[in-house]
């Protein structure tokens, strides 16, 4: 039903329906994404920003978008893709980064002022399983490009590492 009354925030509770693509245990809120939220009646318009330049998701994550704006009777919606300042992973909350945990992923160590763990770098990366910080680097490219491949000297176990960027 149409909301003549929507408020940016009202906006931001219907895009936490919007899932990330690639993780689909965070949607688009609690990733840290979206930057930006203007409502005019049923007219909205946002800014988003890619985990990385060049994001093969944020297609996707622009046509989820507009399902679920279209679903609440939004008839003009403007997305626009804001590069800076660039996504950083201390924008993911502490609650997504415990979901990325739950889900395999070892979430950022660090926060993106610790050069040391740019790009993967982290001197140790707690392992999702296990919980062990015995775990080496494998490659600095994992399942996507904001994740590293690590393993788990412990249980043996591969698993992806969201690089703090």
């Amino acid at each position: 039903m149409y909301n003549q009354n929507w408020s940016p925030d009202d906006v931001l509770d219907l895009l936490r329906e919007v899932e990330d693509p690639e993780i689909p245990v965070l949607n688009i809120v609690e990733l840290g994404i979206v930057r930006n939220i203007r409502v005019n009646a049923n007219e909205v318009e946002l800014d988003i920003s890619p985990t990385y330049s060049g994001c093969p998701a944020m297609r996707t994550i622009e046509e989820d978008i507009n399902e679920v704006l279209k679903e609440h009777h939004f008839n003009k919606i403007k997305i626009n893709t804001v590069l800076f300042p660039a996504w950083t992973t201390d924008w993911i909350t502490e609650g997504a980064k415990e979901k990325l945990r739950l889900y395999g992923i070892a979430p950022p160590a660090k926060t993106s002022a610790d050069k040391s763990a740019i790009l993967g770098n982290a001197k140790s990366v707690a392992c999702p399983r296990c919980g062990s910080a015995n775990t080496s680097m494998i490659s600095q490219f994992g399942s996507t490009a904001c994740k590293a491949l690590w393993k788990c000297e412990n249980c043996l176990e591969p698993f992806d590492y969201f690089k703090c960027i």
